[in-house]
């Protein structure tokens, strides 16, 4: 495969994730920037002045068309990902496109496909697998035996322009669909097991959002090996702050959690993957009956920030084009992802239990 000197990338979207983003390109001499695009005159022309007058474009298709990429970069809101994505494999682009891949199963299987035939990198932003500490919560919680009890959840109390943009995400997906895709991704990949079924329920809470969508949801997800998992998602101004954080695995061995150690910090984006550091706990007994191991703490002080994740996650990208990685078990976990959390969409909105069937996991 003929490698250019440098990869002219276009990212597209503006917002929080789209800045860490080109900021990380900005970084990569593989990368060279080659246009910002967004709907927003504000944020892509500071995001322009910010990495040195990178060109920028209101619309899209022109965009493509006039930089000709190699390379595009979607973070944009979740209903644009399908054609958005779609449009960059037929222009000839390696795509990163941020989660969820698209809105349907269909349409996820039906890009993956087509990246493969026309044989271009797809790389959807699971931030979670290129995170230290994250990556070592997941290695202890697989050596704590099976059943595994999976608890997590991610709730945000929202006001102002973060309040607009949930609504924003509300008007294609509820919170449970949009962010639930990380930590499904996260409980498959500690049990190594297949999701077999899906119960979820959901409350409206604002007369703010279509009377059909929910802004608060919880899904329930059993495993074939006997494991279990919870994940818990709130978006809006009525939220609780008490308990917005929790990530915690039990087994039989024990149970590890992530410490989390900020006060009412739900609305910080930037502060959604960081970690106060891993508490390891040990059920093992002495034959008193007293805990023969005392629990300990692993520090996650040199984690990398939001933009260093971002950055992360751009070298894996320009590496699987280099190294012509072969991104099939990560597109197949991304549409399995999806498939769960769709069916806990639906399992809310019918209020019955949804069977998967047939998914293969890591």
């Amino acid at each position: 495969m003929a490698i250019p000197n440098k990869f002219n990338v276009l990212v597209v979207g503006c917002g929080h994730m789209g800045t860490g983003h080109a900021k990380a390109y900005h970084k990569l001499p593989e990368f060279q920037l080659v246009g910002l695009v967004s709907r927003s005159p504000k944020s892509r022309n500071t995001l322009s002045e910010l990495l040195g007058g990178v060109p920028t474009f209101e619309n899209y298709e022109l965009a493509l068309k006039r930089t000709k990429p190699d390379a595009v970069s979607i973070n944009t809101y979740p209903d644009t990902h399908y054609s958005y994505v779609k449009m960059a494999l037929k222009a000839g682009a390696h795509v990163f496109v941020e989660k969820p891949l698209a809105l349907r199963v269909e349409e996820a299987e039906e890009l993956v496909s087509l990246s493969q035939k026309l044989r271009k990198k797809l790389v959807v932003g699971y931030i979670l697998r290129v995170h230290p500490a994250w990556a070592q919560f997941i290695a202890v919680a697989r050596t704590l035996g099976k059943p595994l009890v999976m608890r997590m959840n991610l709730n945000q109390q929202s006001s102002g322009a973060q309040w607009y943009t949930h609504q924003q995400l509300m008007r294609s997906m509820s919170p449970i669909v949009d962010c639930g895709v990380h930590y499904i991704d996260v409980m498959c990949l500690m049990t190594g097991a297949q999701p077999i079924s899906v119960s979820a329920i959901g409350a409206r809470l604002s007369d703010k959002i279509d009377e059909k969508m929910y802004n608060y949801g919880q899904l329930q997800v059993r495993f074939e090996d006997g494991s279990v998992g919870w994940y818990e998602a709130g978006w809006g101004p009525m939220m609780s702050e008490t308990a917005f954080f929790v990530k915690d695995v039990i087994g039989p061995k024990g149970c590890v959690s992530i410490i989390d150690e900020r006060k009412g910090a739900s609305d910080d984006v930037a502060g959604h993957t960081k970690t106060g550091g891993l508490k390891i706990h040990h059920s093992a007994l002495t034959k008193n009956g007293e805990f023969a191991k005392k629990d300990e703490i692993v520090s996650t002080v040199d984690e990398p920030d939001h933009d260093g994740l971002c950055y992360l996650e751009q070298v894996y990208f320009l590496k699987s084009i280099l190294e012509d990685i072969d991104l099939t078990s990560h597109l197949r976990d991304a549409v399995n992802s999806l498939k769960v959390v769709l069916a806990a969409d639906a399992s809310v909105r019918t209020g019955k239990t949804v069977f998967l069937g047939e998914l293969k996991t890591n």
